[in-house]
């Protein structure tokens, strides 16, 4: 993860926030290719979901064919949207505080290990990565008693780390950042939401939030949608746009981030067929990833146990993918597919749901009047056909640009060795993105800087550009220019010589085989344009 990491800056794809400042924890900036790699993410999943959906065709596992469409909702809404929807009460994670550090940790982030030494017994907390989480908790644990390096035979460890969740007394728990025991705080809840102010006052009446999550514009614009484009069920309403957490301890990279982009589709369907179309999209989601490069062994789908499930929901499937930052055998998310039933569009058509009754019911506050009462305006759908009323059940695949960006990374980044100018085996690194995805999709080298080379390599680089995102270098050995290309994904690259001169051919090369054929510029654009659609992409992208 480190060398990710580092090639990430170097070649100008991840920035780390305000770095000049000393850097903003959670916040990060994507540099030139950065940018390229997540829009071409964020418009392969718009293609796929969205502009070249067949909305006359029943797709495989489909129970019958559905209509697209997109929206694009404010991060500022109404904060009635958020305590209808349950954002206000219960978008809370726990939080625990250092009185010593004044530090704050997650609560379920927090790992530590048991150890005894001199007759005591001792939780040691850690605020390391998973690779260097034993290292630390030893000099800790060494330490706190008083020994050095030599003595560490005389800690005895329990066998294995595990969540400060599981520790229920804290005056044993030797906090992260602390040199003491007993000096974090019990657990309590922190909402996640930004909250701001609107206009020229600032009192409660002016009191707004950053929106957490991009599906809440869907649903107050159900009605929107279905009066002004005359969809019928089924149809999905997908949106991409940036959402806001605030996270008590963001980590691991762009995974776990304060401002972030999400991908949502909330899918609106039959009652009687929510099952159904819940499995479609699962697998159809799943696949997405699948056919843009991410291998079967660090991928999987992982069904919620029924502890695990939200109130109102009747199944949900995390799709999941092994990061390198992660310990070996564990899975961080991608995406959530939740079946979500009406819970949504009845919250904001009725009221606040109370999770300890079903069904839906109004909380009353003293003066009889409802809390958190919904719009009011009727959210059920009335089938133009059967005739039929209903408040449709809702599917939501929810995915994250950035976790989806750097899952891409990850699988991408790989080392071989190579031979170089002179013919000698040298280390390589490579990122072999889907060329779908890739920042760069062709690089135009002259061959040497004479001989009319350069000028008839930028009159190529022109031709090439109306068609993809091309660039061109004539800096340094040939050999080395391959070896840049590589590093930031580009999956073909173009030589200009002195045959093109004379026929107009080029040499094309492939990124991962590295072989070598002549082609006409002509060829060049069908050659580039074939790959951009293979490996299964035929299925999903348009022609």
């Amino acid at each position: 993860m480190e060398k990710i990491v580092s090639l990430c800056k170097r070649r100008g794809f991840v920035y780390q926030s305000s770095e000049i400042y000393g850097g903003m924890n959670g916040c990060w900036d994507y540099g030139p290719l950065g940018v390229e790699l997540k829009r071409n993410v964020r418009e392969s999943w718009w293609q796929d979901m969205v502009t070249c959906h067949d909305d006359m065709s029943v797709l495989d596992g489909a129970p019958e064919a559905f209509e697209m469409c997109g929206l694009d909702c404010t991060i500022l809404m109404d904060p009635q949207v958020w305590k209808c929807s349950g954002h206000f009460d219960l978008f809370h994670d726990k939080m625990i505080d250092c009185r010593d550090s004044k530090r704050r940790y997650r609560h379920d982030q927090v790992r530590g290990r048991w150890v005894e030494a001199k007759g005591e017994r001792i939780f040691v907390t850690v605020n390391a990565d998973l690779e260097a989480e034993e290292t630390e908790a030893r000099q800790k644990a060494l330490k706190y008693f008083g020994y050095r390096s030599k003595d560490s035979d005389k800690l005895n460890w329990d066998v294995e780390f595990i969540c400060l969740t599981e520790v229920s007394d804290h005056s044993r728990v030797l906090a992260p950042d602390s040199k003491e025991l007993g000096t974090l705080t019990e657990p309590r809840e922190f909402n996640l939401m930004f909250k701001t102010q609107v206009g020229a006052l600032y009192d409660e009446d002016s009191v707004v939030f950053l929106r957490p999550e991009t599906a809440q514009g869907i649903f107050v614009n159900f009605k929107n949608v279905i009066d002004s484009t005359r969809v019928r069920i089924p149809f999905g309403i997908a949106q991409v746009g940036k959402s806001f957490r605030n996270e008590i301890t963001p980590r691991h990279f762009t995974f776990r981030v304060r401002e972030f982009e999400q991908m949502e589709i909330e899918f609106f369907c039959n009652p009687a067929s929510s099952q159904e179309w819940y499995r479609f999209w699962r697998d159809r989601r799943l696949d997405w990833y699948q056919r843009l490069g991410l291998s079967g062994e660090r991928l999987r789908l992982r069904e919620h146990d029924s502890d695990e499930l939200s109130h109102y929901s009747t199944g949900t499937a995390d799709i999941e993918y092994a990061f390198p930052f992660l310990a070996e055998g564990e899975f961080g998310e991608l995406e959530g597919v939740a079946h979500r039933g009406d819970f949504d569009l009845r919250s904001h058509m009725d009221g606040k749901l109370d999770p300890k009754s079903d069904p839906l019911e109004v909380e009353l506050g003293e003066d009889g009047k409802p809390l958190w009462r919904g719009s009011g305006r009727d959210l059920s759908y009335r089938d133009p056909i059967s005739n039929e009323r209903f408040v449709p059940h809702v599917i939501e695949p929810s995915g994250g640009v950035d976790r989806a960006t750097l899952a891409f990374l990850c699988e991408a980044y790989t080392e071989d060795e190579a031979p170089d100018d002179k013919g000698n085996l040298r280390q390589r690194v490579l990122l072999s993105f889907h060329p779908r995805l890739a920042p760069i999709k062709v690089a135009v080298f002259p061959l040497v800087k004479k001989d009319g080379m350069p000028d008839r390599a930028k009159a190529i680089y022109r031709e090439l550009k109306q068609y993809f995102n091309v660039f061109y270098d004539e800096k340094g050995a040939v050999g080395r220019r391959y070896r840049r290309m590589d590093e930031v994904g580009t999956p073909f690259c173009v030589t200009i010589d002195g045959d093109t001169i004379k026929d107009g051919s080029v040499t094309i090369r492939d990124r991962d085989s590295m072989e070598q054929r002549r082609l006409s510029v002509g060829e060049v654009i069908t050659t580039v344009q074939k790959a951009i659609r293979s490996q299964g992409q035929e299925g999903l992208s348009c022609p």
